[in-house]
């Protein structure tokens, strides 16, 4: 893992898991800027993907547990697109409270994961 790519994730999972509390707690169904905050943190998730199969063959190797490194990755990678269906289903604020949820998960997974790799 590159250290500033990650410390960008788990920013956009905090502020992405912000606004859609304030955006549920305003009591607003998803919007383009919650739908599209989750749309970033899943694109910067698969990009996290490539990264992390590029890394070994660039020098940068895991120090932890490699299994449980991509464990955490792909559910992390799996959660805001869960999110985003069930908020395109469920168009109802408690869809933006689920979006929240999963942009904080996200963040705290993608620290856990910084951890395991360095």
């Amino acid at each position: 893992m590159i250290l500033g790519y990650a410390i960008a994730v788990i920013a956009a999972g905090v502020l992405g898991g912000v606004l859609c509390l304030v955006e549920a707690l305003r009591k607003r169904g998803p919007n383009d800027f919650t739908m599209g905050a989750t749309l970033i943190v899943a694109l910067m998730l698969l990009a996290q993907v490539v990264i992390s199969i590029v890394a070994p063959f660039a020098g940068n190797h895991a120090t932890g547990d490699l299994l449980e490194f991509w464990m955490y990755l792909i559910v992390a990678f799996a959660l805001p697109i869960g999110a985003g269906f069930w908020a395109l289903v469920d168009r109802t604020r408690w869809a933006n409270l689920v979006l929240a949820v999963a942009h904080l998960a996200v963040a705290v997974m993608v620290y856990r994961m910084l951890v395991i790799w360095g």
